[in-house]
Order: structure tokens, then sequence, then C-alpha cells
């Protein structure tokens, strides 16, 4: 027979494991943002969530009719974690030349291929994106892809640089016909 001090025991045992899974499923799954990809969403996510117009302000107003495969990624900001925004979307190959043109004449840095930590460890490199609307799991564009920086801003501290900052610009794969459209904060 068990003593009711033992059955106590092992009630708080149980309790404490429980509310500890409890309280871990809770917080764990708000611990981190879910990335919207949700296409329907894009004027919603491009005029309203994200903070900060003037890093948007290359992006389309609308979804192009002529675009095709779009896909979007938003993460929005989370504690003092990092958000992003990125619609890439396959367009006429003379509209993508002209995107092309006009965005190297404006963009401060130009890599090809690559991601943020590629570009950031080169001479005078500055952060960009990751390949958040890749098709695959790959967080690197490749080599076909020419990322053009439109602007970046350093908010760390002496020692501790591009700590905090935000950087935006376009991806451009001429071969595939495609652009990305991106802005990163963190």
């Amino acid at each position: 027979m068990i003593k009711r001090s033992q059955f106590l025991l092992a009630l708080a045992s149980l309790s404490i494991v429980g509310g500890s899974f409890f309280m871990r499923t809770t917080f764990s799954s708000t611990s981190k943002p879910k990335i919207v990809t949700d296409t329907s969403r894009y004027k919603e996510i491009r005029h309203k969530l994200w903070s900060d117009n003037d890093q948007v302000k290359h992006f389309p107003n609308d979804i192009p009719t002529d675009a095709k495969g779009v896909r979007i990624a938003y993460s929005p900001e989370f504690l003092q974690g990092n958000s992003f925004f990125q619609i890439r979307m396959k367009e006429p190959p003379n509209k993508i030349e002209k995107l092309l043109s006009q965005y190297r004449s404006s963009a401060k840095h130009k890599y090809i291929g690559g991601n943020t930590n590629d570009h950031i460890n080169q001479p005078n490199g500055v952060p960009t994106t990751f390949f958040y609307t890749s098709d695959s799991p790959m967080e690197s564009f490749p080599a076909t892809y020419e990322i053009l920086v439109l602007n970046t801003d350093d908010k760390g501290r002496p020692g501790f640089k591009w700590n905090h900052g935000d950087s935006y610009g376009v991806a451009i794969n001429s071969s595939a016909s495609e652009i990305i459209y991106w802005s990163e904060k963190w």
C-alpha cells in the first residue's frame, strides 16, 4: 500500500514534469516568429506591417499582373532578432534587363551570388540577405544572381560593427528572368 507522503511526492513530481512540458511548448511555439509565405498578404506586409517604408520603396506597390512564380518570405521583428521581407518573381526578359540597368546604376555595393555572411566578410563588405524565397533549403544565391545593395545603415557601436542595422536591395537573375526585392533588419 502506497503511503500518503509517497503519493503526494509522486503527484508533485508529475506536476513539475507536466508543468515544465506545458511551459516549454507554450513558450517555444512563441519564441520564434513564423515566416509568412502567403502571397495574398503582400500588400498588407508592404504597406502596413513593414515598419520602415524607405526600406521597401523599391518594392512594387502591387504584384505586377505579368509576374509569374511569385514567392514571398516575411518574418516580423521579434525582440532583438532580425526581420526580413523578400518577394521573388519572374518578369518578361526586357523588363528584367531594364530593372537590372536601373538598379546597377544606383547600387552602392554589388555581389555575384552568395549570402550576407559571404558579402560582409569581403573587403569593404556589407550585410545583405539570405535566399529566403529559394525553391530549396539553400540560403545562398547561386552565381547566376547579381545582388545589388541599394542602401545599408550600420547601427552598431564601436567594436561591434554591424551589430544592429539594416540593408535593402535586389537580386537579379537575368538568365531566369527573375528579380528578388529584399529588405533586412537586425
